[in-house]
């Protein structure tokens, strides 16, 4: 299955897989906690986490929600999905499938819709969004966290300015890999789609890697591996060995590196 003319989903792999659920513990589902905060999610209701990756989100949701609640994880990536299984109980479930197409889910049928460090993506908006205000009820809620447009992070600058030299720049990434939106395009698409603007919130983020190889190793596991595989693959260790190089030199002195940047939540309610 592949996002439509968006990342690929053939570059993850069982290590990236193995590395996001070790990673994610201390990024994504930090940050997902915070977006389950804004939604004021509560006992008994039922929840979609669209893009759920290994499941720590949608854990942490089904105890919220209770046994008289549901939650359903979906996520494109199998591997990804399979360390997840380990986790589905009673009220908690996870199935391959694509927020482009959730046909097989009733209208409706959801009270919470949310998208932890998802919706960046996907390349269509639009589409998955109307997907969303189907399977929500009237009056339900959608969540996303995501990095707003024009916010690249001093990291990700250095891994560009690698991937624009030469041999690198010979192959260059495509440009609808990520694609990411600000403050006034969220309000306009969720207006578009049927949903009332609740709030958009845009705040300080912070992250700790321990190393230039640690911080390499969050961006590819992350990216379901999409940091590189636009370079032929012999080419990829040489990549690794310069972004390593270039993330070292803005390292403190222990050889950690912070990286700083801002995120967005962004809540709507669907309209009746």
């Amino acid at each position: 299955m592949e996002i439509p003319d968006g990342p690929s989903l053939a570059a993850d792999s069982a290590e990236l897989a193995r590395d996001y659920e070790r990673i994610s513990v201390d990024r994504q589902f930090r940050s997902g906690k915070r977006l389950v905060q804004a939604l004021a999610i509560a006992p008994g209701e039922k929840v979609l986490d669209i893009g759920c990756g290994t499941g720590l989100l949608a854990e942490h949701i089904a105890v919220i929600v209770g046994a008289h609640g549901r939650v359903l994880g979906i996520d494109p990536l199998p591997l990804r999905i399979g360390i997840a299984q380990a986790r589905a109980g009673p009220n908690l479930e996870f199935r391959v499938g694509s927020a482009h197409d959730l046909s097989a889910i009733a209208p409706a049928s959801f009270d919470v819709v949310c998208l932890n460090a998802v919706f960046h993506w996907l390349p269509d908006k639009a589409g998955p969004l109307a997907e969303f205000a189907r399977v929500l009820r009237p009056g339900g809620r959608i969540g996303i966290s995501s990095r707003p447009r024009g916010n690249r992070s001093r990291l990700s600058e250095a891994m560009a300015r690698v991937l624009a030299q030469p041999p690198f720049a010979a192959h260059p990434r495509p440009a609808d890999v990520v694609s990411h939106v600000d403050e006034w395009e969220m309000r306009a698409l969720f207006e578009a789609a049927g949903f009332a603007v609740k709030s958009i919130d845009i705040y300080e983020s912070s992250r700790q890697h321990a190393s230039a190889e640690a911080a390499l190793r969050f961006s590819e596991a992350s990216s379901f591996g999409n940091l590189l595989a636009h370079l032929p693959e012999a080419l990829r260790p040489a990549a690794r060995e310069a972004i390593v190089r270039e993330l070292a030199t803005l390292a403190a002195p222990d050889g950690a590196l912070a990286d700083q940047g801002r995120r967005m939540i962004a809540v709507g309610v669907r309209r009746p």
